[in-house]
């Protein structure tokens, strides 16, 4: 479930979120949203974070994930890339933060996501409207 959306700055400098927080209780395994080729595992700023190059321009981070893969790794869809660690989102309300970048430009993530196989019907209790 997206807890935060996608929140377009005004221009390149301006104040915004660049991704979507997907609430992940802490050592949940994080798996890559495409195919691709993992560009960076480590540290940014003091946050486990993996980027994983999608071909076409296209590449997607995720920020808060202890990585169990390393720079170079082909990945699939699916695949897992690492656990869900403390940093971006607050330790009671865990989540992982999934960035985009077109052409080095941050984008909203979703319209990149593919759909789910089949829908998902919650409880009436959990409809946040």
């Amino acid at each position: 479930m997206v807890e935060r959306p996608w929140e377009p700055p005004a221009d390149d400098y301006a104040a915004g979120h660049r991704g979507i927080d997907v609430a992940a209780p802490l050592g949940t395994t994080a798996v890559a949203v495409d195919d691709g080729v993992v560009t960076f595992a480590g540290a940014v700023g003091g946050r486990p974070v993996v980027t994983i190059d999608h071909g076409g321009g296209l590449v997607s981070t995720l920020d808060s994930v202890q990585p169990s893969v390393a720079r170079g790794d082909v990945v699939e869809q699916g695949d897992p890339v690492g656990l869900v660690a403390v940093g971006h989102c607050p330790t009671d309300d865990p989540c992982v933060h999934l960035g985009a970048r077109l052409d080095d430009r941050y984008v909203d993530p979703m319209p990149y996501l593919s759909a789910a196989a089949w829908p998902v019907l919650l409880p009436e209790s959990a409809w946040p409207g």
